[in-house]
């Protein structure tokens, strides 16, 4: 079992930057990928950013490709979502998700562990 906290949501002004964090409390991410998700309100949760632990292998939404970056820090054993330039489309509760299957996979269906969500909103 794998416990994910997150935060750092807020509400912020289009255009500002935000950093969200993943953290697994009493365990490490050895072997395992973690994603960003969101969902915002009526629409279906979707994916964000995906990072390898070992490796750091990183992988983006088209949506966010050159605004977000995700990150690891292995003393924290926490990931990093870095938001920047946001804008009132990238608004929802943002999820932290891992796994340890051995293919990475961008469907949320597919993931094991889950965070509790955390609430962005980016005002025009």
């Amino acid at each position: 079992q794998v416990q994910l906290v997150e935060s750092g949501g807020g509400l912020v002004q289009a255009g500002d930057s935000l950093r969200l964090s993943c953290a697994a409390p009493g365990r490490t991410f050895n072997n395992y990928y973690i994603t960003w998700f969101r969902q915002a309100p009526g629409k279906e949760r979707e994916f964000v950013a995906l990072i390898t632990w070992n490796v750091g292998s990183t992988y983006y939404a088209d949506s966010v490709k050159g605004r977000f970056t995700i990150s690891r820090d292995h003393a924290a054993n926490t990931v990093y979502l870095q938001m920047n330039s946001l804008k009132p489309e990238d608004t929802a509760v943002y999820y932290c998700a891992a796994d340890g299957a051995q293919l990475v996979t961008y469907k949320w269906r597919d993931y094991d562990y889950w965070g509790q969500g955390t609430q962005v909103t980016v005002s025009s």
